[in-house]
């Protein structure tokens, strides 16, 4: 038989400790940015199951509102990094989860290579009934006995198998629904779990099942007596020093809670030299899956929201407020920069090169979620008329908006602007939108012009455009971060997850 406590189960222990609360952590950053939890993927205002927040918004309120307006601001103390920064709370939520996943196949493929399992895994149908003994000899204030020639007795046993093999897997499963790239190439998938929003109403209730976990656990070490189990836990051995055990225990989780209020107060400080080293590790394997992953989604006209939510508030400016009254017949969008021939076109010179209609899923990078019919021009046939150098690979998309006059935020500033792969850009599902729902589409949604690109969040779908240029790169940009969100708010420039 193996060992109890083997060296290896203390350190994947102690490493599990701190990833977990990083991704508990983060991942209350990202619910901060919609404190809503519903139980279909229409989102439809009043009629979440949970909310945390006082505010509320109405779909037929008489004042416009904004899905920003929804973000609450929560305390550095139980959030990473806090204070409304999604952004960052990203970051740190998809680089902790690799090194968690890591851990657990580590110790998982340790577990069955030391035979370990034996100790986990439940192999006979009356450790059941001997679990619920168990929880009743807790209730009488008695010791349960331990199983025989292992260290847990069977309630205990169960609940580390629940929690590795059950718990941790429907974590990642229900973390992977949520993505717009999965959800746009497997649709089938997201349906498992009652669409994007029953996957993350799931996914904060096994948040909550960790919790309860930890409770109980720690609970149970205390009942069991601190000195000795802190002793099995550290040294491995119920029969090790308890003073050395208590120490090195207490020093272990000392240095848990330092780095958490380092990498807190460093990315509250150091905003951009966070973006970009988290964004060495997160970044890659986002652009990976946004330009590996189609959109295959195939929705009917009965699967349109009854409400769809807007993020962000119309451009202000007189230029604007003149195309729009006059119903944008006015509008040309001029193409230019590496392009062969640059072109200034209308509305009807773009439904002119071929009007095409997609009934798509819109994932909001704050968590919500909508269904809509767009119609539009494929942004491949643009580019197919004003032709791209060979040096092009960025396309840029330039809005009305200045979110100096339209953003909440008075230190955020400048036109908004967007950025793709050129290789993103000429997908077929990727569209130049003038119609929603098969009417002109709404000032409040990007009139004259937005763009769909059906595997990635919401924020990369410019809305309001004024102009496109093809460029190589996107460093002379902006803060050269690749989009407006991305310079002011930190956001990651792909967003596939």
């Amino acid at each position: 038989m193996p060992p109890f406590f083997p060296l290896w189960m203390i350190i994947t222990h102690a490493l599990n400790v701190l990833f977990l609360l990083l991704l508990a952590r983060s991942g209350i950053e990202v619910l901060s940015a919609f404190p809503k939890l519903y139980r279909n993927d229409h989102c439809t205002p009043g009629r979440e199951w949970l909310r945390f927040t006082k505010e509320t918004y109405s779909a037929d309120s008489a004042k416009p509102w904004s899905s920003e307006d929804e973000m609450v601001s929560w305390s550095p103390v139980i959030a990473l990094p806090g204070r409304k920064n999604l952004g960052m709370g990203r970051h740190w939520h998809f680089l902790t989860i690799q090194f968690w996943i890591l851990t657990g196949a580590v110790y998982v493929a340790l577990v069955f290579a030391t035979g370990y399992w034996r100790y986990l895994l439940p192999t006979r149908w009356s450790i059941f009934p001997e679990a619920v003994k168990a929880v009743g000899a807790y209730f009488g204030l008695h010791y349960p006995p331990l199983l025989p020639n292992e260290p847990f007795n069977a309630v205990q046993k169960l609940s580390y198998f629940a929690v590795i093999f059950l718990l941790a897997p429907f974590q990642i499963a229900t973390g992977a629904a949520m993505s717009p790239s999965v959800l746009a190439r497997f649709p089938w998938y997201g349906r498992l779990f009652g669409g994007k929003q029953g996957a993350r109403s799931l996914h904060f209730l096994g948040l909550c099942a960790f919790g309860g976990f930890v409770v109980v656990h720690v609970a149970m070490v205390v009942i069991h007596g601190v000195p000795s189990e802190f002793a099995a836990i550290v040294l491995g051995s119920h029969d090790a020093s308890n003073t050395l055990a208590l120490a090195i225990g207490s020093a272990g989780l000392l240095v848990i809670l330092v780095i958490n209020v380092i990498v807190t107060w460093f990315s509250l400080r150091h905003r951009r030299a966070t973006q970009r080293l988290l964004g060495l590790v997160v970044n890659p394997f986002e652009r990976v899956i946004s330009r590996v992953f189609r959109s295959r989604q195939q929705y009917s006209t009965k699967d349109i929201s009854p409400y769809h939510r807007v993020n962000g508030y119309p451009p202000t400016s007189a230029e604007y407020d003149r195309l729009a009254r006059n119903g944008f017949r006015d509008f040309r969008l001029p193409i230019g920069g590496m392009v062969e021939t640059p072109a200034l076109v209308s509305l009807d010179d773009l439904r002119r090169l071929g009007l095409e209609r997609q009934i798509t899923k819109h994932n909001c990078i704050q968590g919500w979620t909508a269904t809509a019919q767009w119609g539009g021009v494929p942004l491949g046939r643009v580019l197919d008329r004003v032709r791209p150098t060979t040096e092009a690979d960025t396309l840029v998309l330039y809005a009305f908006d200045d979110k100096g006059d339209t953003d909440s935020e008075s230190d955020r500033w400048g036109f908004f602007y967007g950025t793709i792969p050129l290789a993103l850009a000429r997908t077929p599902e990727t569209l130049l939108v003038f119609e929603m729902n098969g009417g002109p589409l709404p000032v409040e949604h990007g009139a004259p012009l937005r763009l769909r690109i059906e595997t990635q969040l919401g924020f990369k779908m410019t809305k309001w455009i004024k102009a496109i240029e093809l460029t190589r790169g996107y460093d002379h940009l902006g803060l050269g971060q690749g989009g407006w969100r991305e310079d002011q708010q930190y956001y990651a420039n792909a967003a596939g997850i």
